[in-house]
């Protein structure tokens, strides 16, 4: 695709988390097939501060794919319509010229909103601090070539460990389950020897916060897999139920 692009947004505007929202229509030329999504929304917010109007408050960061503050839902997927990206490495070729398209912040109840496309997620941070971790009390750190460990079972630990906390499971989902996110971070520290002193509390705590949240439970939909940037598997959660019973049951 060559040359620019002019395209219509419905982009929801909120004062704050005490304030009703609503969507407000612009339109944007001169944008690059080349441009990143946030970078569109740079050049959106150029203009509107060269009219005096406010910015739109969005979360970024890295840019990357990295960091998961890049927490939007376009024309109604999280991150936008391609599979297996932020919304942050979703370029604007994606889209056709003259495209109408809706951003939105994250629907759920445990990410309230605090300014526009900004939503707080400090609710996964209370679920990490419940248990998360592998604990200093766990002795010091042995040399790492003396732990052996199968490859396909540390390959399956990266792969949970992958996850980025962006919240794109919990928006996507009808129940706003945390699931998703929960069993990847249980996951990837169930499979490890590291992680096999705390297993049993650890899998208790981040459920219990969890639930303290206000997170929906898993009706299995599998929305949160289609929707996971990092593409992380819904097996996590079997092994997430798994873990949770021995842990009752020992």
């Amino acid at each position: 695709m060559s040359g620019t692009m002019t395209i219509s947004l419905k982009v929801w505007r909120q004062r704050d988390s005490d304030s009703e929202g609503r969507f407000v229509d612009y339109v944007l030329s001169d944008v690059s097939p080349d441009m990143s999504f946030l970078e569109m929304l740079d050049l959106l917010n150029l203009e509107l501060v060269r009219k005096g109007d406010d910015a739109i408050a969005f979360d970024h960061d890295c840019r990357e794919g990295i960091c998961g503050t890049c927490s939007l839902y376009i024309n109604g997927r999280a991150h936008g319509p391609l599979k297996g990206v932020t919304a942050c490495q979703l370029h604007m070729r994606t889209f056709h010229d003259g495209e109408s398209i809706t951003v939105e912040p994250w629907r759920a109840k445990p990410f309230p909103i605090i300014k526009d496309l900004v939503v707080d997620r400090s609710a996964f941070d209370r679920i990490m601090a419940a248990g998360g971790f592998v604990s200093v009390h766990t002795g010091g750190a042995p040399d790492a070539n003396t732990i052996l460990i199968a490859k396909e079972t540390a390959e399956e630990a990266m792969d949970a460990a992958a996850c980025i906390g962006c919240g794109a499971c919990v928006a996507a989902c009808k129940n706003g389950s945390a699931m998703l996110f929960v069993a990847a971070k249980v996951s990837q520290l169930a499979l490890l020897p590291q992680g096999q002193a705390e297993r049993k509390a650890r899998v208790e705590a981040m459920l219990a916060q969890m639930d303290a949240e206000g997170f929906g439970a898993c009706s299995n939909t599998y929305a949160c897999e289609a929707e996971c940037p990092k593409q992380i598997s819904v097996s996590h959660i079997a092994r997430l139920n798994r873990e949770y019973l021995r842990a009752k049951l020992a």
